[in-house]
């Protein structure tokens, strides 16, 4: 069912402990230590964080030949809905109920050991796109990175995975109420970073993910070709850094 609204149906801030809900906040007063065993002076930090910090976003996609195409879901994240309460230095050009990301989810207590990133990242692309995947078959694509690291210690760790689009299935979620009215979105490779540069999709992680898919592809968006395409002469200058591209047959 599609959603077009939301609405505020209890503001339980005032009274509300910092250590407890979903997200919660530690209010420090910190200070430096010098290599010469001197002190700075004190400031305030506030750190938000969660009982499981960590998360996996996974971009799924499909290549058939040339094309690539990239499975994304748009939901709505109340966050940025509500945005619209606040005066704002620059406001936004519009109010956004729903984005577009990549799937993604936070790493469980059960989520330990080897392979945890991979059965995370196929746990959230059935329930948030309603693709089925082989844990095995989920690659890790690159490092992990700190979204805000001046703000939350969450940590997120990307993967990629190939997909079959005309197999997925209905989205069911994971039953809570902010995953209700999920739908799944599918767009070529190149127009999804184009919707990210634009501002379309305005999530700093599907862009970041994109941009890796295409190092581990070996696409250049900017080409729109792929490094094995180009001259000899090119290819090594081309080649991207810190990711192991796979060939076609890979895919």
């Amino acid at each position: 069912m599609d959603v077009t609204g939301l609405e505020i149906v209890e503001d339980r801030t005032e009274g509300s402990l910092a250590d407890e809900g979903f997200l919660r906040i530690r209010r420090y007063r910190l200070r430096h230590v010098h290599a010469d065993g001197s002190r700075g002076a004190p400031y305030p930090c506030d750190v938000m964080s969660r009982k499981d910090v960590d998360a996996v976003a996974v971009v799924l996609y499909e290549r058939t030949g040339r094309r690539v195409q990239v499975v994304l879901k748009e939901g709505v994240r109340p966050p940025v809905f509500l945005r619209r309460m606040k005066t704002l230095v620059r406001p936004d050009d519009r109010e956004r109920l729903m984005v577009t990301e990549i799937a993604a989810g936070v790493l469980e207590e059960g989520d330990r050991g080897d392979g945890a990133i991979e059965r995370r990242a196929a746990a959230e692309a059935e329930e948030e796109c309603g693709t089925t995947i082989d844990p095995a078959g989920v690659r890790e694509l690159g490092g992990p990175s700190f979204p805000s690291p001046g703000v939350t210690d969450e940590k997120v760790f990307f993967a990629s995975a190939a997909v079959r689009i005309a197999e997925a299935t209905e989205i069911l979620g994971d039953g809570s109420g902010m995953e209700e009215g999920t739908r799944r979105v599918v767009l070529d490779l190149r127009a999804a970073i184009a919707g990210c540069r634009s501002g379309e999709i305005p999530d700093m992680k599907t862009e970041l993910a994109l941009l890796r898919l295409c190092d581990q592809l070996g696409y250049l968006p900017q080409l729109d070709a792929f490094v094995d395409e180009l001259p000899d002469a090119l290819r090594a200058r081309f080649a991207p850094p810190g990711i192991a591209c796979e060939s076609e047959s890979d895919a």
